[in-house]
């Protein structure tokens, strides 16, 4: 059974930072593309930040030089470090990892708030 597990999220103020993990199991997570997606209230899921099982990442325009996704697969642990957070980057962040196109996992998502 492949289960993803999000935490890290929380309350912080703008221009704070905060550091997510996804920690997976039940897969070989070390030979697949991982994803962070946030949902914002009334809005589309959006994905922000993606590492393949080689390293390369890419991000969102909106999260660009603020953001870094990062893994350790002997954790099985994928990070997302958020620096200088906005209002605007309250939301629900979901762990996403899709092997192919009949399996597409995500974790119960962990919810950012940046509030003063």
């Amino acid at each position: 059974q492949v289960q993803l597990v999000e935490s890290g999220g929380g309350l912080v103020q703008p221009g704070g930072s905060l550091r997510l993990s996804c920690a997976a199991s039940g897969i070989i997570f070390s030979i697949y593309t991982i994803n962070w997606y946030r949902q914002a209230p009334g809005k589309q899921r959006e994905l922000v930040a993606t590492i393949s099982s080689g390293g390369n990442t890419n991000y969102a325009d909106s999260v660009k030089g603020r953001f870094t996704i990062s893994r350790d697969n002997a954790k099985n642990t994928v990070y997302l470090q958020m620096n200088s957070l906005k209002p605007e980057d309250t939301a629900v962040y979901y762990c996403n990892c899709r092997p192919d196109e009949r399996r597409d996992y995500w974790g119960q998502g962990t919810q950012v708030t940046v509030s003063s």
